[in-house]
Protein backbone atom coordinates (compact mmCIF):
# COMPACT_ATOMS: atom_id res chain seq x y z
CA UNK A 1 0.00 0.00 0.00
CA UNK A 2 2.91 2.29 1.19
CA UNK A 3 5.52 1.19 -0.70
CA UNK A 4 8.89 -0.15 0.80
CA UNK A 5 10.83 2.79 2.42
CA UNK A 6 7.39 3.99 3.51
CA UNK A 7 6.69 1.21 4.98
CA UNK A 8 10.29 1.03 6.88
CA UNK A 9 9.36 4.43 8.36
CA UNK A 10 6.08 3.59 9.65
CA UNK A 11 7.29 0.71 11.27
CA UNK A 12 10.29 2.51 12.88
CA UNK A 13 7.89 4.45 14.46
CA UNK A 14 5.57 2.01 16.12
CA UNK A 15 9.09 0.29 17.24
CA UNK A 16 9.88 3.54 19.15
CA UNK A 17 6.80 4.10 20.56
CA UNK A 18 5.70 0.21 22.04
CA UNK A 19 9.80 -0.02 22.63
CA UNK A 20 9.62 3.18 24.97
CA UNK A 21 6.35 2.20 26.51
CA UNK A 22 7.66 -0.91 27.49
CA UNK A 23 10.79 0.75 28.89
CA UNK A 24 8.68 2.61 31.82
CA UNK A 25 7.84 -0.68 33.75
CA UNK A 26 11.53 -1.36 33.87
CA UNK A 27 13.14 -1.27 37.36
CA UNK A 28 16.17 -2.35 39.54
CA UNK A 29 14.80 -5.12 41.82
CA UNK A 30 13.62 -4.50 45.92
CA UNK A 31 16.67 -6.23 47.87
CA UNK A 32 14.46 -8.93 49.45
CA UNK A 33 13.80 -10.37 45.86
CA UNK A 34 16.79 -11.13 45.67
CA UNK A 35 18.08 -14.89 46.71
CA UNK A 36 21.51 -14.89 48.71
CA UNK A 37 23.07 -17.07 46.50
CA UNK A 38 22.17 -14.54 43.73
CA UNK A 39 23.27 -11.55 45.57
CA UNK A 40 26.65 -13.07 46.02
CA UNK A 41 27.14 -14.06 42.49
CA UNK A 42 26.35 -10.53 42.22
CA UNK A 43 28.86 -9.00 44.36
CA UNK A 44 31.66 -11.95 42.98
CA UNK A 45 30.68 -12.67 39.52
CA UNK A 46 34.15 -12.23 36.96
CA UNK A 47 34.74 -9.38 34.43
CA UNK A 48 33.43 -9.80 31.02
CA UNK A 49 37.36 -10.41 29.96
CA UNK A 50 37.85 -13.28 32.68
CA UNK A 51 34.81 -15.20 31.65
CA UNK A 52 36.64 -15.29 28.29
CA UNK A 53 39.34 -16.84 29.11
CA UNK A 54 37.17 -19.78 30.58
CA UNK A 55 36.39 -23.15 29.32
CA UNK A 56 32.47 -22.71 29.86
CA UNK A 57 32.39 -19.79 28.19
CA UNK A 58 34.15 -20.95 24.88
CA UNK A 59 31.99 -24.40 24.98
CA UNK A 60 28.79 -22.11 25.33
CA UNK A 61 30.12 -19.90 22.31
CA UNK A 62 30.20 -22.85 20.59
CA UNK A 63 26.76 -24.74 20.91
CA UNK A 64 25.33 -21.41 20.83
CA UNK A 65 27.25 -20.88 17.21
CA UNK A 66 26.18 -24.49 16.17
CA UNK A 67 22.91 -24.32 16.81
CA UNK A 68 22.23 -21.16 15.42
CA UNK A 69 24.39 -21.35 12.00
CA UNK A 70 22.40 -24.61 11.48
CA UNK A 71 19.22 -22.98 12.99
CA UNK A 72 19.84 -20.21 9.71
CA UNK A 73 20.93 -22.78 7.18
CA UNK A 74 17.40 -24.66 7.69
CA UNK A 75 15.34 -21.32 6.94
CA UNK A 76 17.59 -21.04 3.99
CA UNK A 77 16.22 -24.55 2.47
CA UNK A 78 12.85 -24.95 4.29
CA UNK A 79 10.66 -23.87 1.63
CA UNK A 80 12.95 -24.97 -1.51
CA UNK A 81 13.33 -28.37 -0.32
CA UNK A 82 9.62 -28.86 1.42
CA UNK A 83 8.97 -28.48 -2.43
CA UNK A 84 11.76 -30.73 -4.15
CA UNK A 85 11.46 -33.50 -1.16
CA UNK A 86 7.97 -33.88 -0.68
CA UNK A 87 6.26 -32.10 -3.47
CA UNK A 88 4.92 -29.17 -1.69
CA UNK A 89 3.21 -26.34 -3.56
CA UNK A 90 5.20 -23.36 -3.58
CA UNK A 91 2.10 -21.42 -1.86
CA UNK A 92 1.69 -24.05 0.89
CA UNK A 93 5.16 -24.11 1.13
CA UNK A 94 5.55 -20.14 1.64
CA UNK A 95 2.92 -20.45 4.38
CA UNK A 96 5.26 -23.00 6.08
CA UNK A 97 7.97 -20.30 6.02
CA UNK A 98 5.88 -18.05 8.11
CA UNK A 99 4.70 -20.56 10.49
CA UNK A 100 8.22 -21.03 11.30
CA UNK A 101 8.68 -17.39 12.57
CA UNK A 102 6.06 -18.20 14.64
CA UNK A 103 7.68 -21.65 15.86
CA UNK A 104 10.89 -19.49 16.75
CA UNK A 105 9.04 -16.99 18.97
CA UNK A 106 7.16 -19.63 21.07
CA UNK A 107 10.20 -21.38 21.94
CA UNK A 108 11.08 -18.26 23.39
CA UNK A 109 8.69 -18.54 25.95
CA UNK A 110 8.11 -22.40 26.49
CA UNK A 111 11.17 -23.48 26.39
CA UNK A 112 12.84 -21.29 28.60
CA UNK A 113 9.90 -21.74 30.78
CA UNK A 114 10.50 -25.42 31.20
CA UNK A 115 14.28 -24.23 31.82
CA UNK A 116 13.09 -22.83 35.12
CA UNK A 117 11.87 -26.03 36.15
CA UNK A 118 14.47 -28.59 34.73
CA UNK A 119 17.68 -26.33 34.95
CA UNK A 120 19.72 -24.28 32.22
CA UNK A 121 22.23 -27.34 31.46
CA UNK A 122 19.31 -29.83 30.75
CA UNK A 123 17.29 -28.00 28.57
CA UNK A 124 20.30 -27.63 26.17
CA UNK A 125 21.14 -31.22 26.49
CA UNK A 126 17.19 -31.78 25.39
CA UNK A 127 17.44 -29.48 22.81
CA UNK A 128 20.08 -30.71 21.44
CA UNK A 129 18.86 -34.33 21.91
CA UNK A 130 15.98 -33.02 20.18
CA UNK A 131 17.67 -32.08 17.16
CA UNK A 132 19.84 -34.86 16.19
CA UNK A 133 16.55 -36.33 16.18
CA UNK A 134 14.56 -34.06 13.90
CA UNK A 135 17.67 -33.77 11.76
CA UNK A 136 18.16 -37.32 11.38
CA UNK A 137 14.48 -37.70 10.47
CA UNK A 138 14.63 -34.73 8.21
CA UNK A 139 17.92 -36.17 6.52
CA UNK A 140 15.50 -39.70 5.37
CA UNK A 141 11.53 -38.35 5.23
CA UNK A 142 9.23 -38.30 2.47
CA UNK A 143 6.36 -37.49 5.06
CA UNK A 144 4.76 -34.01 4.77
CA UNK A 145 3.51 -34.12 8.40
CA UNK A 146 6.36 -35.52 9.92
CA UNK A 147 8.51 -33.13 7.38
CA UNK A 148 6.83 -30.37 8.92
CA UNK A 149 6.81 -31.20 12.22
CA UNK A 150 10.57 -31.83 12.60
CA UNK A 151 10.70 -28.20 10.88
CA UNK A 152 9.17 -26.37 13.41
CA UNK A 153 10.84 -28.75 16.26
CA UNK A 154 14.06 -27.56 15.10
CA UNK A 155 12.42 -23.72 14.81
CA UNK A 156 11.15 -23.37 18.59
CA UNK A 157 14.79 -24.91 19.56
CA UNK A 158 16.27 -22.36 17.48
CA UNK A 159 14.33 -19.58 18.85
CA UNK A 160 14.52 -21.51 22.52
CA UNK A 161 18.32 -21.17 22.56
CA UNK A 162 18.16 -17.19 22.39
CA UNK A 163 15.86 -17.34 25.21
CA UNK A 164 17.67 -19.51 27.92
CA UNK A 165 21.57 -18.37 26.97
CA UNK A 166 21.09 -15.39 29.43
CA UNK A 167 19.84 -17.23 32.48
CA UNK A 168 22.85 -19.76 31.72
CA UNK A 169 25.02 -17.49 31.57
CA UNK A 170 23.59 -15.65 34.75
CA UNK A 171 24.12 -19.44 36.56
CA UNK A 172 27.94 -19.31 35.71
CA UNK A 173 29.19 -15.92 35.50
CA UNK A 174 26.70 -13.93 37.79
CA UNK A 175 24.89 -10.68 36.92
CA UNK A 176 27.75 -8.63 37.69
CA UNK A 177 28.99 -7.73 34.27
CA UNK A 178 26.20 -10.11 32.28
CA UNK A 179 25.40 -7.36 29.35
CA UNK A 180 28.97 -7.19 28.23
CA UNK A 181 29.35 -11.37 29.08
CA UNK A 182 26.11 -11.83 26.76
CA UNK A 183 27.13 -9.30 23.91
CA UNK A 184 30.52 -11.24 23.88
CA UNK A 185 28.38 -14.64 23.20
CA UNK A 186 26.22 -12.66 20.71
CA UNK A 187 29.42 -12.65 18.40
CA UNK A 188 28.25 -16.24 18.14
CA UNK A 189 25.29 -15.02 16.17
CA UNK A 190 26.87 -12.84 13.92
CA UNK A 191 29.16 -15.57 12.83
CA UNK A 192 26.83 -17.97 12.62
CA UNK A 193 24.68 -16.08 10.03
CA UNK A 194 27.39 -15.98 7.81
CA UNK A 195 28.70 -19.70 8.31
CA UNK A 196 25.52 -21.79 8.29
CA UNK A 197 23.77 -20.46 5.26
CA UNK A 198 27.45 -20.82 3.18
CA UNK A 199 27.82 -24.07 4.85
CA UNK A 200 24.76 -25.57 3.97
CA UNK A 201 25.04 -24.43 -0.03
CA UNK A 202 28.43 -25.59 -0.26
CA UNK A 203 27.55 -29.22 0.80
CA UNK A 204 24.55 -29.22 -1.28
CA UNK A 205 26.73 -28.12 -4.44
CA UNK A 206 29.06 -30.93 -3.71
CA UNK A 207 26.21 -33.74 -2.82
CA UNK A 208 23.74 -32.72 -4.66
CA UNK A 209 20.52 -32.93 -2.54
CA UNK A 210 19.58 -32.18 1.39
CA UNK A 211 20.18 -35.28 2.45
CA UNK A 212 23.94 -35.20 3.33
CA UNK A 213 23.76 -31.70 5.08
CA UNK A 214 20.71 -32.33 6.91
CA UNK A 215 22.47 -35.73 8.66
CA UNK A 216 26.12 -33.27 9.05
CA UNK A 217 23.77 -31.27 10.58
CA UNK A 218 22.58 -34.15 13.24
CA UNK A 219 26.39 -35.19 13.67
CA UNK A 220 27.37 -31.41 14.52
CA UNK A 221 24.21 -31.39 17.33
CA UNK A 222 25.91 -34.94 18.22
CA UNK A 223 28.64 -32.99 19.78
CA UNK A 224 26.41 -30.29 20.98
CA UNK A 225 24.47 -32.56 23.27
CA UNK A 226 28.30 -34.51 24.60
CA UNK A 227 29.19 -30.63 25.36
CA UNK A 228 26.06 -29.83 27.24
CA UNK A 229 26.29 -32.79 29.22
CA UNK A 230 29.93 -31.62 30.51
CA UNK A 231 28.93 -28.22 31.18
CA UNK A 232 25.68 -29.31 33.23
CA UNK A 233 27.78 -31.94 35.44
CA UNK A 234 30.93 -29.67 36.16
CA UNK A 235 30.36 -25.79 34.37
CA UNK A 236 28.47 -24.01 37.28
CA UNK A 237 30.05 -25.77 40.01
CA UNK A 238 33.86 -25.00 38.76
CA UNK A 239 32.88 -21.62 37.77
CA UNK A 240 31.68 -20.59 40.89
CA UNK A 241 34.68 -22.22 42.48
CA UNK A 242 37.06 -20.23 40.34
CA UNK A 243 35.59 -16.71 40.90
CA UNK A 244 34.25 -16.99 44.60
CA UNK A 245 37.85 -18.06 45.52
CA UNK A 246 39.62 -15.25 43.09
CA UNK A 247 37.30 -13.02 45.32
Amino acid sequence: TFGIAENFLIMGTLYVAIMLAASLYLKPPADNMACTHAKTLVETGPTAADALKTWQFASLWWVFFVNIACGIALFALAAPMAQDVIGMEPGTAAAMVGLIGLFNGGGRFIWSTVSDYIGRGRMYALFFLMEVIAFWQLGNTRDAFLFQAMIFLITSCSGGGFSVMPAYLTDLFGTRLLGAVHGRMLTAWAAAGIVGPMLVSWLRAQTGGYTVPLLFFAGCFVLNFIIALVLQRFGITSAAARFHAAA
